[in-house]
């Protein structure tokens, strides 16, 4: 999951900085020690927390509570052990999505062969979360940053916020990087009394998988990490420019779905010329929302499209109504509700402990967005620009570049990717398998984040290596599935639920 952060900015994910070996003190929880007790509204699991070290280079000083979670096997007969489960973010609750809620379902083998366990990292929900001044929040900056004035003050706000999040959270807000993230993993291991663990991570939660192997390879027993970053990447430009690559032609398949689709609302229509011309509107301050009475501006027209792209089974449709609507000026069609505005702001912390960003000035940024508009004719620009600017200024310390991977001690690695996804572009995950000596790679040819969720042959693929260790042939292709009829006609059978991408 990677999601919107509480600045207005989008971010992302991780890597690892010390290549040290894991020492006896990482481990704080007594094995056996973990006190469960039953937690959750409409779906009951068990939960706990375990002690860790709010500071790892200092394992005897002060101590934070993890919450963790589990859901027993179902068939204990065969159980083969536990999966940890990360759904992603940076700022994604494992508790609220594997054990109080179903990302994998009950009719799923994991559920059956394994215990799931998951947890809400440090600094993310009922794990100390990141807590800043609300209104402080949103008074961030909306616009990339093209004018010195704009960068002179997305420069000070983000040294605001920082500032106000260590004074609202405490000393936690300078430990959040995904090293120690992967050390509190492996605390979590110890403290199950487990000598192999198994993983399944999505999205940002791929790089703490990808991290972990790094530095506790032997005590893995299988891995698949489905829509992979790419912590690598050291230019703001590539970054960029790849995610942008990704929305355009993302776009590009809906458009050419919409027009082949006859329940879509923009079927008979060039769906091009329609977004070009809407785009072109707000942009000229002339698109009035039809749901608000307000202008709608080119920024949130995109975004609108951008979310959209995480799951074309549940938002194309309603997007292709919504363009509809505004390209007709007609009926009051409101967008997808936008998640709840909360004084949490783990995403930021977390992400600008673990990317270094080099811009020099708001002219570096012009030419960026001309390059990337001759690149994008239709989507210009990817709205994750925000994981670049949402950490210049900030004043914590960046315990955590970016690097690549050296992977040496872990089994054999399943990567799972899209042929476009806006979240974790493919080329992020073609980079991210090269770096893995042991990856077998499994594409989905079609659109969307989370290929677990969205893909019945990734599914069965990605079941079959973690309870038997049986691998896809490399470069196994699972074919595109295209939604055929609006969400609310469709059969509900808990899919579009299963794991929470944002």
């Amino acid at each position: 999951m990677r999601k919107r952060s509480a600045t207005g900015s989008l971010l992302v994910a991780t890597a690892l900085v010390s290549m040290c070996a894991p020492t006896a003190t990482a481990n704080t929880a007594p094995t056996g020690s973990i006190a469960w007790s039953e937690c959750g509204d409409k779906f009951k699991g068990e939960c706990a927390t375990i002690p860790v070290p709010l500071d790892r280079a200092r394992p005897d000083g002060a101590k934070i509570n993890l919450a963790i979670g589990r859901l027993k096997a179902t068939d204990p007969a065969r159980r083969i052990g536990v999966l940890l489960a990360n759904p992603g973010g940076p700022g994604g609750s494992g508790i609220g999505s594997f054990i109080t809620g179903r990302s994998i379902p009950d009719d799923s083998e994991l559920r059956a062969r394994f215990d799931i366990i998951s947890w809400d990292p440090r600094g993310v929900g009922l794990s100390n979360v990141v807590k800043c001044d609300k209104d402080l929040l949103a008074r961030g900056p909306s616009a990339v940053p093209v004018t010195d004035a704009d960068f002179k003050a997305l420069l000070a706000h983000n040294a605001e916020v920082g500032a106000d999040c260590r004074k609202n959270t405490g000393p936690l807000v300078d430990h959040v990087d995904t090293v120690n993230t992967v050390r509190d993993m492996d605390s979590i291991r110890a403290a199950l009394g487990e000598e192999k663990i198994n993983f399944l991570g999505f999205s940002y939660g791929t790089q703490v998988g990808q991290q972990y192997a790094e530095l506790f390879g032997k005590r893995l027993r299988a891995m698949v990490i489905d829509s992979n970053m790419d912590h690598s990447i050291t230019s703001a430009y590539q970054y960029l420019e790849t995610a942008t690559r990704d929305l355009e032609g993302s776009f590009t398949e809906f458009a050419d779905w919409c027009e082949r689709t006859q329940p879509c609302a923009l079927n008979g229509k060039d769906v091009r010329k329609v977004w070009d011309g809407l785009f072109a509107k707000a942009e000229a301050g002339k698109l009035t929302d039809p749901a608000t009475g307000k202008p709608l501006t080119a920024s949130a027209l995109r975004e609108e499209l951008f979310v959209a792209m995480y799951r074309p089974e549940q938002r194309w449709f309603p997007l292709a109504t919504r363009l509809a609507a505004l390209d007709s000026g007609g009926a009051r069609v409101a967008a997808a509700p936008a998640a709840g505005e909360l004084a949490e702001n783990p995403y930021q912390a977390i992400w600008c402990q673990d990317w270094a960003w080099r811009v020099n000035g708001a002219g570096e940024f012009r030419s960026m967005l001309k390059r990337l508009e001759r690149l994008a004719p239709h989507t210009k620009l990817s709205p994750f620009w925000g994981d670049v600017t949402a950490c210049l200024g900030w004043p914590a310390k960046v315990t955590n570049p970016q690097h690549r991977l050296s992977i040496k001690d872990a089994p054999p690695i399943l990567m799972v990717t899209a042929k476009h996804d806006v979240a974790t572009p493919r080329e992020w995950n073609l980079a991210a398998a090269k770096q893995i000596k042991n990856a077998v790679l499994l594409h989905y040819d079609g659109v969307g984040h989370g290929q677990f969720s969205r893909s019945k042959c990734a599914r069965g693929h990605i079941e079959t290596y973690l309870t038997s260790l049986r691998l896809p042939a490399p470069n196994t292709h699972c074919a595109a599935e295209w939604p055929t009829a609006p969400p609310a006609q469709r059969m509900d059978d808990g899919a579009l639920q299963r794991v929470p991408q944002g």
